[in-house]
């Protein structure tokens, strides 16, 4: 399989959240660093380290059959020459359902490699009452 060569963290982790979309695991491991480095923590859940816990814990979730759809609020970005960390409130919709539930928020670590810009971590927490709040109050919609 051929790799992409995402040209920023931004193309990065809009390819992550299209594969979401998708349920398309091979998208969702092409955004990823293939090094045994990189940790994943979904809401509630505990960490996956490594390429094949990654995989596995994407793999589980899209076999689950719901279909989501991301919106990405109040974005904060730390940009250095070879790291990018986004902090980013997902409005998540589920296919079908009529209102998005409360917003979770995520931290997305990119890292600069030889064959672009690499996904290293994604760990994803429910977010209090307040935050929700202030996430629907002033939303900065990045895609």
């Amino acid at each position: 399989m051929k790799r992409i060569i995402y040209a920023t963290a931004h193309d990065t982790e809009a390819a992550f959240y299209e594969a979401i979309e998708k349920s398309d695991l091979e998208a969702m491991m092409a955004v990823w660093a293939d090094d045994d480095d990189i940790v994943c923590v979904h809401p509630g859940g505990v960490r996956f380290a490594g390429v094949a816990q990654v995989r596995e814990s994407w793999r589980k979730i899209f076999a689950g059959g719901q279909h989501l759809h991301f919106r990405l609020l109040l974005q904060h970005s730390i940009t250095g020459a070879t790291l990018v960390v986004h902090s980013v409130y997902e409005e998540i919709t589920v296919v079908g359902e009529a209102h998005p539930a409360a917003p979770v928020i995520a931290t997305n670590a990119y890292l600069r490699t030889e064959h672009g810009w690499r996904m290293v971590l994604h760990h994803a927490s429910s977010s209090p009452a307040q935050a929700e709040s202030n996430a629907r109050r002033a939303p900065k919609t990045l895609h």
